[in-house]
């Protein structure tokens, strides 16, 4: 069994989406149930210092919960890379 979520990624991080779907920086993804957001991103090999804000339906979830935070089925899972401002 899985559950349909969608993985958005932003800036500079959609250079790690598949080509197809760059262009609209997210895809609908089928995960396990008990999937973490670290299993989740871990097969896109971004660098660990590039994925800093992390959000599920628009919720800051913190590094030390990005380890046992489980999605539902419907969310939507966004990162950003850390962003220099002036």
């Amino acid at each position: 069994m899985t559950i349909s979520i969608t993985f958005k990624l932003y800036a500079s991080l959609t250079d790690y989406l598949p080509p197809d779907a760059q262009r609209s920086n997210q895809m609908p993804m089928q995960v396990a149930p008990d999937a973490t957001i670290a299993d989740i991103v871990a097969p896109f090999n971004m660098p660990p210092k590039l994925v800093h804000l992390v959000l599920i339906n628009g919720v800051f979830i913190p590094p030390e919960q990005r380890a046992t935070k489980t999605l539902v089925d419907g969310d939507v899972l966004a990162i950003w890379p850390p962003i220099a401002g002036g």
